[in-house]
């Protein structure tokens, strides 16, 4: 599609600081058929992130609440996330989704990610919103203040200039977004992978879970039962705390903690990265309790090394796979939808070890690529290429 040549003109942004601000901005764009929505936060000292700014864009507004400002009520603000009428438009929303989640301890309904959508209209893997700014507007971001300090205060016209062009633009894009996936017939493949940011557990995973993350390189199925207890601990401990985990304590000391099985103060001391005032403080007595849970954790109970896992699944045949990755980047171009939206190397591996309960064997993704990837699994395909082009045909 041709870039606009002109510039939209878009309602100067204002600046909102106080309660009734916020409400009547609320209740004016709940009745709005959609709304852009970004925000400003800064996390590098916290776990939790801190809200500093929230951008909304309508129809005639462009407004910057400042959740900065003590005592400011941002109960409006949920009413509206949570208004199913209206549509939520982000561009890759998750991070912001789990900022509301944790503010108002519920997620907004009724969301529409730009980024995913183009993906599904044919604009690549995971495009930044300044490219498609440019790709779909003609226009560009300034980013000279993606990094600014959105905590401190005031906050320069350069500043709300940069907040404020996050929202405008994007109501461009959603409009030329929908209508292109309307007419592709694709408008639901997008509403289908959307669904998924409707999950709190998304955003909220079981701290149970998370040992997994840290890659363990061993088979000792004690040793990953202590650190299940312990990646656990620490992850609860950082939300209690507000501490980034790694603060807490680094993946590599808490692995040598598994390892090691430290049962009092002074072996937990000789831990690599481990303080001996970190050992004696009331953190450092949790975790000795932690690895006292993971040690006594009934040999049913202690989990699965995850190598054993793969391993109990045959591995496809290198030469299978490429052949699979080969007919998904075809498929992917002459389609124009990111090849890892529709599978992913995992799925691939499973695809040809003969699974079908898969994503790529359902819906749009079937039709697009999965069935003609089994069938070429069967032997009924053929891939070739002629006058430079893949051709996939039954074979005769």
């Amino acid at each position: 599609m041709a870039a606009m040549s002109k510039k939209p003109d878009f309602p100067a942004p204002v600046l909102i600081t106080t309660s009734a601000g916020v409400a009547a901005l609320c209740e004016k764009l709940r009745h709005e058929p959609f709304v852009t929505v970004d925000t400003e936060f800064v996390r590098e000292k916290t776990y939790w992130p801190r809200l500093c700014l929230v951008q909304l864009g309508g129809v005639e507004d462009v407004a910057l609440i400042d959740s900065c400002v003590p005592g400011i009520d941002l109960s409006p603000l949920a009413a509206l996330l949570a208004e199913p009428d209206c549509v939520k438009v982000f561009h890759a929303a998750r991070q912001d989704l789990e900022i509301f989640l944790h503010l108002f301890d519920q997620l907004p309904v009724n969301v529409f990610d730009t980024q995913v959508a183009a993906m599904v209209a044919g604009f690549g893997e995971q495009v930044g919103y300044d490219s498609l700014v440019s790709a779909l507007t003609g226009q560009t971001i300034d980013k000279s203040h993606r990094f600014s300090d959105w905590a401190a205060r005031p906050l320069s016209k350069a500043q709300i200039a940069y907040a404020s062009a996050d929202v405008t633009h994007l109501r461009v894009i959603y409009e030329t977004l929908t209508r292109q996936l309307e007419e592709q017939g694709r408008l639901s493949w997008v509403k289908g992978e959307l669904a998924a940011l409707g999950e709190v557990s998304l955003f909220r995973p079981d701290p149970r879970g998370l040992w997994v993350k840290l890659k363990p390189r061993t088979n000792n199925r004690r040793v990953l039962a202590i650190l299940r207890e312990v990646a656990a601990w620490r992850e609860e401990a950082a939300q209690q705390e507000d501490m980034p985990r790694q603060r807490i304590i680094r993946d590599e000391s808490l692995l040598e903690v598994a390892v090691a099985r430290p049962h009092d103060e002074g072996v937990l001391a000789r831990i690599r990265g481990v303080t001996a005032d970190f050992a004696r403080s009331a953190l450092g007595r949790d975790l000795l309790a932690a690895v006292q849970r993971g040690e006594a954790c009934p040999e049913s109970e202690r989990p699965e090394p995850p190598a054993k896992r793969r391993m109990e699944r045959p591995r496809a045949p290198s030469g299978v796979l490429a052949l699979l990755k080969v007919l998904l980047t075809a498929r992917s171009e002459e389609g124009r939808v990111a090849a890892r939206l529709i599978a992913s190397s995992d799925e691939l591996e499973r695809l040809a070890q003969g699974e079908t309960d898969l994503p790529v064997l359902k819906g749009w993704r079937a039709e697009l690529f999965g069935y003609e990837a089994q069938a070429l699994l069967r032997g009924e395909k053929v891939l070739f290429v002629s006058r430079g082009q893949l051709q996939v045909v039954d074979r005769g």
